[in-house]
């Protein structure tokens, strides 16, 4: 799988690059190009250049054409902090982190939330739209209040997360909050981080960095032909019911694969006894692929329908093994 790096050398704010251009394919893209920039911008301004950005990534999303592929571009000076839950309805926009350099974590291009006091925000972000992109971004909560749920809730189709990282620092003696919700049929991610090595999680909770959940971004979404590539899920566990991954049996539909992921649990921390915690799989399958593994983990998983393609491995001379299980 390539990089993003490898699709485009550097973004730099105000550079027009085409989603064709990092999302690969070589098609024409004709889309508006909007700007953002929390520290500089206004929302009473006109947002079609970099002098002239929006404040607040609502103010973008909402003056974008819908199925346009218009491109939103997302300044790297400050967190762009949201004061309730942004929610990207409309379809096949583009949203792109303009901080220089690649990480898939710590990315500078950032989406933040405090605690809020509105029973709707459930999520920082919730993505429902059609072939939508979130490229180069970290999306970071806080949020404390009784509704919210989790830092970012996909119940779109066909959604595309490259070189993003999810983190959340609330909520950790709980077994449902997490760092996503995934409902999301046909998402993609590509060398993603979910979860945090930093933050304890208090008790034998299960606090996952993924939780599946079908209907709670969309009514009637359910994660299906889900890809995780290269990516890491990260949790400084509490005790061994501490998961990365979490579902019960018909949240996941048809297929769900990682491949070249891995679930790294802190060693300082308690080891989760598995990976990925769901009920036995009666309408889909998880597939590990390529070099996906675990660390500190007891198994990455045992559950009925989770499938193990990857490749045996021969411990060597003072290097041992850990089953993948």
């Amino acid at each position: 799988m390539s990089k993003l790096k490898d699709y485009v050398p550097a973004l730099q704010y105000g550079a027009k690059v085409l989603p064709s251009e990092i999302l690969g394919g070589g098609a024409t893209v004709f889309g508006n190009a909007w700007y953002v920039d929390y520290t500089n911008g206004s929302d009473s301004d006109t947002g079609d250049a970099p002098d002239h950005a929006f404040k607040t990534i609502q103010a973008a999303h909402d003056v974008a054409t819908t199925n346009n592929h218009d491109v939103i571009y997302l300044s790297a000076y400050a967190a762009h902090a949201q004061t309730a839950m942004l929610t990207i309805s409309k379809s096949r926009l583009h949203f792109i982190g303009t901080g220089v350099g690649f990480r898939r974590y710590g990315q500078r291009t950032r989406i933040t939330m405090g605690v809020t006091t509105l029973a709707t925000d459930v999520f920082l972000m919730k993505n429902t739209g059609v072939g939508n992109s979130f490229i180069n971004i970290k999306f970071d909560s806080g949020n404390t209040l009784t509704q919210a749920v989790s830092t970012v809730g996909e119940g779109g189709e066909y959604a595309s997360y490259m070189n993003c990282e999810f983190y959340n620092s609330a909520k950790l003696t709980s077994d449902t909050h997490s760092e996503m919700v995934l409902n999301g049929d046909s998402a993609q991610f590509y060398d993603c981080t979910f979860g945090s090595l930093a933050d304890s999680v208090s008790g034998n909770k299960i606090r996952p960095a993924v939780l599946l959940t079908a209907g709670t971004v969309a009514s009637g979404a359910v994660s299906r032909d889900v890809l995780f590539d290269n990516c890491r899920f990260w949790k400084n566990a509490g005790g061994t019911a501490t998961a990365m991954i979490k579902g019960a049996a018909t949240d996941v539909e048809r297929v769900m694969e990682f491949h070249d992921c891995q679930f790294i649990a802190n060693v300082l921390g308690s080891q989760p006894a598995v990976a990925i915690d769901v009920a036995t799989l009666t309408v889909g399958q998880i597939l590990l692929t390529g070099d996906t593994c675990a660390t500190e983990c007891t198994k990455i998983g045992t559950a009925t329908g989770i499938i193990n393609c990857t490749p045996a491995r021969v411990a060597a001379a003072l290097i041992g093994i850990q089953a993948n299980g």
